[in-house]
């Protein structure tokens, strides 16, 4: 399993809109990143990152609702990726070993093996494989690979309550999506839910399928994402620091910054109308800890905004504000000085009261 392991760990892709975060995994022979559709629905672009390529936007290229499928650009600026194979000549059966491959919950890599459970469960028209491995959600979008290393299937879905539940689209569905979007020479296609043909703008006719007339939205149909209220607010706040705002999201009111060594999460929480932003640090040291714990006092009985605080080993710097106090003005003020500070104490800690960096950096 090590070498096949390895050689995901390079295609597979982290994918971020500000609605949803997921999985997808890069084809080289077909040139493209496959994933779902409900991770890219509402978006003409999407932030991807990789171990190999730095976060770039990627063009969504074909959207496909009925087999929940979608491709987006390849990655640019990056070495040679690997090619991995198509398991759509293999006989799947139940109790087959297979292994799904995705970012659960945001998280950079994770590998659960598993079980088919059965290999034809019909759900909406579809015969999805049923597998025993615990899928959540970040999963969608990444592959479904046996113990050869071959794509057997698409992560597409969980049951909720059903303990991790997953279900894979069965390859063969994208071998023959491919197919249709390669035959279509365009980089502006979708799949017409009606007649099932794939059709691009010189086979829609004011949005309507050519086939069938049936109502189709192109990925450059899309409308762009225009946020409102307090999120118009933060992300206004971002641009004005000099961040790309559509690189700087990480998911649904979710945002990250790098400035020098620091590293910004930015969160709006809605349920209590709560904007934090926290930058991790650095670790404690496991001796002479008391030094830096008065240096923590006192820095905070001086701060305007922020607090240093120490969780379990990970020492951060935080800012909160209430969204009704912020203005684009004291936000922008306030999260400036917040990358400032944060970037002058990480190497205070680490140099002058020997904390250690922490594992992300």
């Amino acid at each position: 399993m090590t070498d096949f392991i390895d050689t995901y760990r390079d295609i597979i892709v982290q994918i971020a809109t500000p609605f949803c975060t997921g999985t997808g995994f890069y084809l080289k022979e077909w040139g493209v990143i496959v994933t779902n559709h409900h991770v890219v629905e509402g978006n003409r672009y999407v932030a991807i990152e990789g171990r190999r390529f730095a976060k770039q936007l990627a063009t969504v290229q074909y959207l496909d609702p009925k087999y929940d499928l979608a491709f987006l650009s390849s990655p640019k600026d990056c070495p040679e990726l690997p090619a991995v194979p198509l398991g759509a000549d293999q006989l799947v059966r139940e109790r087959d070993a297979v292994t799904a491959i995705g970012h659960p919950f945001g998280l950079k890599f994770s590998v659960k093996s598993g079980i088919i459970s059965n290999a034809h469960e019909v759900m909406n028209g579809i015969p999805y494989l049923h597998i025993d491995a615990a899928l959540n959600p970040g999963n969608s979008g990444g592959p479904l690979v046996d113990k050869e290393g071959r794509v057997l299937g698409v992560n597409t879905f969980i049951l909720r309550d059903g303990d991790g539940m997953g279900f894979s689209l069965p390859v063969r569905f994208l071998l023959e999506a491919l197919t249709a979007f390669k035959a279509a020479h365009s980089e502006n296609t979708c799949r017409c839910p009606a007649c099932l043909n794939v059709v691009s703008e010189e086979t829609v006719e004011r949005s309507f399928c050519s086939h069938c007339g049936q109502r189709v939205q192109l990925p450059a149909s899309v409308e762009e994402y225009q946020p409102t209220g307090v999120l118009r607010i933060v992300e206004s706040i971002i641009q004005r620091l000099g961040f790309h705002v559509a690189l700087s999201r990480s998911g649904p009111h979710q945002w990250e910054l790098k400035h020098g060594s620091a590293k910004i999460r930015l969160t709006y929480h809605a349920a209590n109308g709560v904007i934090s932003a926290d930058a991790l640090l650095c670790r404690l040291p496991q001796q002479n800890i008391k030094p830096l714990y008065e240096y923590l006092l006192r820095e905070n009985y001086t701060l305007q905004w922020l607090t240093l605080s120490v969780y379990e080993q990970n020492i951060f710097l935080s800012l909160l504000v209430v969204e009704h106090y912020l203005t684009e003005d004291n936000g922008t003020a306030a999260l400036q000085l917040l990358l400032q500070k944060a970037d002058y104490y990480d190497n205070v800690l680490v140099e002058q009261y020997g904390a250690t960096w922490s594992e992300e950096e």
